[in-house]
């Protein structure tokens, strides 16, 4: 801004209206704030007047020299919170006195805004947080929240928005704290979300409200993760599923929520029971099928509907969500998101896999071959879309393998011999295709662990000792380069050849193994490796069975 818009600048002044209707008559104060604002306007204030060189340069060089303001001190900032303090205390006074008389009240009410916004320059000293817990002052902005005139309102949350910025509370641990625990102590979470249900995404100002008790909400829960549970107990998890329902307008607010819905199910399972229970599974979908035969059409709502489709993956971690999901016709719908070709086609893969993994993901497994998934599958098996470089494509292919590596684990019959078929059609072409997939993932993990055994040998020669940490942090290079996905591949191999009952599969492997110089041993390594690194806390007797399962196959081949 050069210094001519500098002078000309003029500060909006806040909008106290109170929202009950928009006649002037029935709320007068109102009318005349306006018509002064724009008498002051018309008064020559837009137009600035034209300076010279030599003024500009002395404006600047006042500027320049003005001295800062001096900082806060403790005396001072108690005698900001005990002003604000009279303030609600006169304000109530004159609204309980005066209830249906707004020009009576009114002056009180912009005091009390003023009042509010003085109290942003707190935020600028976290380390005195804990002066407003003392002083009773987070209880009197919380009640302000649900104040009759909803600017007020919004000036306090925009107040707690910044108050909690994370960047702030990492300034002064203790402070945060004191915050944060005092906030959660009057259930803010409840207090913002009975608030949300008044404020009107029509209105600007409002809708900016809503935003920043969005922001409020991702502040606290980047700050302290374990308080998601209470938050979504608390009514939050119900106001983003109603937000996320497809006849509600996409807008900035809209993508805010699903960014939250996404914080709060991350990774919480009682989030992700409560989604259920609250048939948050079928909102997800009736919103994602919007995306079927239509892309988003911006960035924006192309990254909503990334949100929402990682808030399905992370739902499904949960074994009765895939139950839901498959209740809910989730798996017609992701098979028609995969035939469509449209963007959400790479996400509804990534869907089917977490649907599909486990063995409570056995039913889902059975009812994809039943509609007909492998059609729509295996094309993509055969061939990776070209759109999808680099990262992209090593996922893409990670769950076309983890899907097939699912199908063959839960399903048998009939719908096994389905499956079974795919790799023998076509004088085994699918089956080429896997081997393709072995040698290229086989590749990139060799020329891993060559560059990591040559760091290790350096390090050992200068002195360095390679501790468990750091031998775990090379376990997650080679993850990256594709570890994973030779595994899934590896372990499809040991399946088709040891346990389809189909001789033709082994000979093809074989076969191909000794024209491209490969080896028997090098599958069987990594699927041992694989086993020996299976392990769930939650559930040890099922990785341990499977554990032997998979031994029993390297033993076999």
């Amino acid at each position: 801004m050069d210094i001519g818009e500098l002078l000309a600048f003029q500060p909006d002044k806040p909008d106290l209206k109170r929202r009950h209707g928009d006649d002037d008559d029935d709320y007068p104060m109102e009318g005349a704030l306006r018509d002064t604002k724009q008498r002051y306007r018309r008064g020559g204030i837009e137009e600035a007047p034209k300076i010279s060189e030599e003024e500009r340069e002395k404006i600047l060089q006042m500027v320049d020299e003005e001295p800062e303001a001096p900082s806060l001190d403790d005396a001072g900032l108690r005698r900001l919170i005990l002003t604000f303090e009279k303030k609600v205390y006169k304000n109530q006074e004159m609204r309980i006195k005066f209830p249906d008389m707004p020009e009576k009240f009114m002056e009180s009410e912009i005091d009390l805004n003023d009042s509010v916004q003085e109290l942003h320059v707190i935020a600028t000293t976290p380390d005195m947080y804990h002066h407003l817990v003392e002083l009773n002052a987070v209880k009197s902005l919380l009640q302000l929240i649900g104040h009759e005139n909803t600017d007020i309102s919004i000036a306090v949350i925009d107040l707690l928005q910044e108050l909690t910025d994370v960047d702030t509370l990492t300034e002064s641990e203790e402070g945060a704290t004191a915050l944060i625990d005092a906030l959660l102590d009057e259930q803010i979470v409840a207090t913002l979300v009975q608030n949300l249900d008044r404020l009107d995404e029509n209105v600007k100002e409002e809708a900016q409200g809503i935003h920043n008790t969005l922001g409020i909400v991702e502040n606290m829960t980047e700050f302290r993760t374990e308080m998601c549970p209470d938050a979504a107990k608390q009514g939050l998890m119900q106001w983003l599923l109603k937000k996320t329902k497809p006849k509600v307008a996409f807008d900035g607010n809209k993508l805010y929520g699903s960014e939250i819905l996404a914080i709060l199910l991350q990774d919480t399972e009682e989030n992700r029971e409560l989604l259920g229970e609250l048939d948050g599974i079928d909102v997800l979908l009736q919103q994602l099928a919007v995306y079927k035969r239509h892309d988003p059409s911006s960035s924006e709502e192309t990254e909503f509907m990334e949100n929402l489709f990682n808030c399905l993956c992370s739902a499904l971690m949960l074994p009765a969500n895939k139950g839901r999901f498959l209740r809910g016709e989730g798996l017609q719908l992701m098979n028609l998101m995969l035939r469509e070709k449209k963007q959400s086609r790479f996400s509804a893969l990534k869907v089917l896999d977490h649907a599909m993994t486990g063995a409570e993901g056995a039913d889902n497994c059975a009812k994809f071959i039943e509609i007909l998934g492998l059609r729509s599958l295996f094309p993509l098996f055969m061939k990776t879309p070209k759109k999808l470089k680099g990262t992209a494509e090593k996922e893409h292919e990670e769950h076309v393998c983890s899907i097939i590596g699912n199908l063959l684990k839960n399903t048998s019959g009939q719908l096994r011999q389905r499956l079974l078929g795919k790799f023998t059609e076509s004088d085994h072409i699918k089956l080429d295709r896997l081997m393709e997939l072995h040698f290229t993932y086989l590749n990139r993990v060799h020329q891993c662990d060559d560059r990591i055994d040559r760091e290790k040998q350096r390090r050992v020669r200068a002195g360095d000792i390679i501790d468990d940490d750091e031998e775990d942090e090379y376990y997650l290079q080679r993850l990256d380069a594709g570890l994973f996905s030779l595994q899934l591949i590896d372990y499809i191999i040991l399946e088709l050849s040891c346990s389809s009952g189909i001789s033709s599969i082994k000979q093809r492997v074989l076969q191909l193994l000794n024209m491209r110089g490969g080896s028997i041993s090098a599958i069987r390594n990594t699927v041992r490796e694989y086993a020996g690194n299976l392990g769930d806390g939650n559930n040890r007797d099922s990785a341990d069975g499977e554990r032997q399962r998979l031994l029993a196959l390297v033993d076999k081949f």
